[in-house]
């Protein structure tokens, strides 16, 4: 007699790493209250990247280098009805479980939505300020959240669009286009992401490089050749 098939959690969460030990055990903890699978989709670390994973209770899935790519694989192995797709150098603030809570409990009818989380950085400088603020302004204004912000949507909803694509750069950009602004919503809720690259490449320079990749893959530039900018 074949057993039943256990019940899908309610809830996945889906972190793709490299080399991420200094930042998992913190991202893990921080979506506990959640309850459900967290999932950490390693590209080949070799720092211990797994061994923080497993001991932060989360299930790891092994693939190819590349964030597209781990996204992809992390929502194949997904069990849950509902699917949260976090960066491993990001932590959400208390109070975002009940958040998405009422977000997703707003979703039984009517047309299907994804969410996000306000951008927010691990500094206390007035430069961390004012990207903060820029990204709020990208988001009001263009409707364009990137992947530090976090993406809340359901497994139906996600599946309908086609997914993330194995693409090497501009993989949120790409998907979040396919949602449209008009059905995103922003939680009340932040999603603090490290501000190390900030510090070490400059808080002029790397945004400024930003826009230059996401102007450039609006004109059409293929990613493959984007992320040799992009570094």
């Amino acid at each position: 007699m074949v057993p039943p098939e256990a019940p899908r959690p309610a809830f996945s969460v889906i972190i793709p790493a490299h080399d991420s030990a200094d930042f998992l055990a913190r991202c893990l903890e921080s979506v506990a209250p959640a309850g459900g699978e967290a999932i950490v989709v390693d590209g080949g670390s070799r720092d211990a990247t797994r061994t923080h994973a497993c001991s932060g209770g989360a299930r790891v899935v092994s693939s190819e280098a590349g964030r597209g790519a781990q996204l992809m694989a992390g929502a194949a192995a997904a069990r849950g009805e509902w699917l949260l797709f976090l960066h491993a150098d990001t932590t959400l603030s208390e109070g975002w479980w009940d958040a998405a809570r009422g977000f997703m409990d707003g979703q039984a009818a009517g047309e299907p939505r994804a969410a996000y989380f306000r951008y927010a950085l691990d500094d206390d400088g007035p430069a961390a300020r004012r990207l903060e603020a820029l990204v709020e302004w990208r988001c009001r204004l263009l409707g364009l959240p990137y992947g530090d912000q976090g993406l809340l949507i359901s497994r139906e909803f996600y599946h309908a669009l086609g997914g993330y694509r194995p693409l090497p750069l501009m993989e949120d950009v790409a998907f979040i286009r396919r949602i449209g602004r008009r059905r995103l919503t922003r939680l009340d809720a932040d999603a603090v992401t490290s501000a190390a690259r900030y510090r070490r490449e400059g808080y002029l320079r790397r945004p400024l490089r930003n826009i230059l990749c996401l102007t450039l893959y609006f004109l059409g530039l293929p990613p493959r050749i984007l992320v040799r900018l992009y570094g």
